[in-house]
């Protein structure tokens, strides 16, 4: 046997016992036979399989069928590994996918996005969590799919190096430039002398156009472009765009939230000087401690918490023919993503303070922009708390988050004219709106719940107090 087919013998030998542990190989004068002593489909693949090495330079495939059906187990020698779709949360089945992160022939690392999944309640990120780092050999699926639960979308191949997304901007980089004219430079041109003066043709009388004759048919120019014709489709485009799947569960929710509830609405005015000047007092201290902005949401959030404890049917649920009363108090936090409404919920505020309160809104708040927020970051919520004043909203009626009895809506703040005192004087004025299921909310405790806040706010001293 030569030297070049015992160096391929070895090499493709402790290749095979590096790759798959399970297997015996013996070596034989000029073969390698495979023998695998453990189950599954790849030791099965290889088991039996023999390399045979002639006494050339080189192994000649074409001659030797079994080396070339060995050759083909290559994938299975790397490991080829699933990537499917995981658990989306409860009552959750099927998604669509909204983008593909990973493409064939791209590398994959641990815990890489290979593409998202946008259900009903939130999207999820579909990562790269088996097996070792390697290259993408398959993707399944495309944008727009439906998947559901335990799908395979992908295959990644364990240990081989793919293309990164550096390396396909340099390559569309390096592309050669449009080759420049390489022609030789023209040649100055010699001055010429100035053209002959030519004698003025003869003035010619200008005769009006003859007029049109009302009998004869006009004649017929060409057709104006759809850009030109009046009130067309071209000067109006449209564009149509498909639903996503959280936009049209919110429409459904809501819808039905309307058509479920009895809901009313209740107003009140809050004063919003008392604790204008405490954040303009304690803001910079407060962030320099805690790490986080001083707002206004963390003292309606408490304030909040403070009057579900006092009036506890806002807090509860109708649930068949029996009230449920939750004795805590989790409080959801409506945020506008360019997917769709998203409410995340604040976990048991009534034990937080204003730095927890902060730093929780701030968390759930760049996920739900992120597009990372998950189903248990918004399940529960026993009230919900919507705030249009950042966008200059002045008055509105919020629709109800189902299962919930109750949201409440704050506004944009206004210098208006109150009588403080006595007095006109100009004072910022927050509107803030009570929504309520009046099936179970009575206009008394309603109205006493709004009242409560509005008394914290405008005096925070009475939460340390509880007066």
């Amino acid at each position: 046997m030569g030297y070049r087919a015992l160096n391929r013998l070895f090499h493709y030998s402790r290749h095979l016992r590096q790759r798959v542990p399970a297997a015996q190989i013996t070596t034989a004068a000029s073969c390698l036979e495979v023998r695998c002593i453990a189950a599954g489909p790849t030791c099965a693949a290889l088991n039996g399989t023999r390399l045979l090495c002639s006494s050339q330079a080189s192994l000649a495939h074409s001659q030797f069928p079994c080396l070339h059906r060995t050759m083909q187990t290559s994938a299975a020698l790397a490991g080829d590994v699933k990537v499917e779709v995981p658990s989306m949360g409860d009552s959750i089945s099927e998604g669509t996918v909204a983008s593909v992160a990973k493409q064939a022939g791209d590398s994959v690392a641990i815990d890489d996005i290979v593409l998202q999944i946008e259900t009903d309640k939130v999207t999820v990120d579909v990562r790269y969590t088996t097996g070792k780092p390697g290259k993408m050999k398959e993707m399944l699926v495309k944008e727009e799919d439906t998947v559901a639960v335990g799908q395979q979308v992908a295959t990644v191949t364990e240990g081989e190096e793919g293309s990164k997304p550096e390396e396909k901007e340099g390559k569309k980089e390096d592309k050669p430039a449009p080759k420049e004219d390489t022609k030789p430079e023209a040649k100055e041109e010699k001055p010429q002398p100035p053209p002959k003066e030519e004698k003025p043709a003869p003035k010619q009388e200008s005769k009006p156009p003859p007029k049109a004759d009302p009998k004869k048919e006009p004649s017929k120019g060409p057709a104006p472009t759809p850009s030109e014709k009046p009130g067309g489709k071209a000067d109006r485009p449209e564009r149509r765009v498909k639903i996503t799947r959280l936009r049209a569960r919110v429409a459904e929710r809501l819808k039905g939230a309307q058509n479920t509830y009895a809901m009313l609405t209740t107003f009140n005015e809050i004063d919003m000087t008392n604790i204008m000047q405490l954040r303009k007092d304690f803001k910079e201290g407060f962030q320099e401690k805690h790490g986080v902005k001083l707002g206004f949401m963390s003292a309606f959030v408490k304030a909040s918490s403070d009057a579900l404890r006092l009036v506890p049917a806002v807090n509860a649920v109708i649930e068949g023919d029996e009230l449920v009363y939750r004795d805590y108090t989790d409080i959801s936090i409506a945020v506008a993503t360019p997917k769709g409404l998203v409410v995340p919920v604040l976990r048991n505020v009534d034990a937080l303070n204003f730095a927890g309160i902060e730093k929780a809104i701030n968390n759930l708040g760049k996920k739900a922009r992120d597009g990372t927020i998950s189903i248990d970051d918004m399940a529960g919520g026993t009230f919900t708390i919507s705030n249009g004043g950042v966008y200059g909203s002045l008055l509105s009626t919020p629709i109800i988050n189902p299962p919930q009895s109750a949201i409440m809506g704050m506004h944009s703040i206004n210098q208006r004219a109150m009588v403080v005192n006595g007095e006109i004087m100009a004072r910022p004025i927050m509107n803030v709106a009570l929504t309520y299921d009046h099936r179970l909310i009575d206009g008394r405790e309603a109205v006493t719940f709004l009242k409560r806040v509005k008394d914290i706010v405008e005096d925070p001293r009475r939460l340390l107090l509880d007066v």
